[in-house]
């Protein structure tokens, strides 16, 4: 475990992790809710940030923006088409909700592959930086983009939900949703801003991801699971618990895929997961629900 080479491949990935766990959370914490269609998000945004590209010509920051806006677009149409009208209907229970979500994943997979082909795409880096060398380790542009990209969306994330009265409102009414529509806050409008941060995450995680692994319309299951495991990893207590949780979850991939191979690293994600799941569900750090 002593070569540099590793340990940015788990920073890097571990980064990724970390934002589409990011993106889980805010819904979390400003919806009480668990969207697993993150992933798809990242994905759409990624694939039409390539096809943009590839097919159009346009400048890669301009698709860039353009995927970011579909993913707040998405996102924001899943909480009001999808999971506020069925959670009217079922009296607030989550399960149906989820189910429906999940449905949701799926059809924007489907529609994704539809639009921009079932091939995979490569997406540009957003950022102009040429992969250099220190000594004997190998950077990639892409590399120091996803590691910007993270650190600059989690700091933002985290002045935003303490320092401003929208992230407050968000997180009391995550916290207590009867106490905050008591008092007189809109919650069907703070829910909202929490699905849209939410989905401009995703798509940020998708596109500067994808430049590195390029994407595919099938991305994005697989990206909602890793994202998901981080944040049952990290928990929900802290803004910055995703990170925690992408980072331990990434090295666990790198490392355990370079002395185990892909299977012994995906046994190893698998055990620990169910190790949080029946010993510590709130993940490292815990949610403290304010009354």
């Amino acid at each position: 475990m002593t070569d540099p080479q590793l340990w940015l491949a788990a920073i890097e990935i571990g980064c990724f992790f970390a934002l589409v766990a990011l993106s889980i959370y805010l819904v979390v914490v400003g919806a009480d809710f668990f969207n697993f269609a993150a992933g798809p998000y990242a994905m759409a945004a990624a694939m039409l940030t390539g096809y943009t590209a590839a097919s159009w010509g346009l400048p890669v920051l301009f698709g860039a923006a353009l995927g970011i806006a579909v993913g707040i677009a998405v996102s924001m149409l899943t909480e009001i088409t999808v999971v506020k009208p069925v959670q009217r209907r079922s009296g607030g229970a989550e399960l149906p909700a989820l189910v429906a979500v999940t449905a949701t994943l799926f059809a924007i997979q489907q529609l994704a592959g539809t639009i921009f082909g079932r091939t995979p795409l490569p997406v540009q880096n957003l950022l102009p930086i040429s992969d250099f060398r220190i000594g004997s380790l190998s950077v990639q542009g892409s590399t120091i983009t996803i590691v910007l990209a993270t650190a600059v969306v989690l700091a933002v994330t985290v002045l935003w939900l303490r320092m401003t009265t929208t992230g407050q409102l968000l997180r009391a009414v995550g916290d207590n949703h009867a106490a905050a529509q008591t008092i007189g806050v809109n919650v069907n409008r703070v829910r909202l801003w929490a699905f849209a941060l939410s989905g401009a995450i995703a798509a940020i995680a998708g596109i500067v991801f994808a430049a590195k692994s390029g994407v595919q319309f099938t991305s994005g299951l697989s990206w909602t699971l890793t994202g998901f495991l981080a944040l049952v990893i990290g928990g929900t207590g802290k803004p910055w618990a995703p990170l925690v949780g992408g980072l331990a979850l990434g090295c666990v991939q790198v490392f355990g895929s370079y002395y185990f191979g892909a299977t012994g690293s995906s046994i190893a994600i698998f055990v620990i997961a169910l190790a949080f799941f029946a010993f510590r569900p709130e993940g490292l750090f815990q949610r403290k629900v304010r009354v």
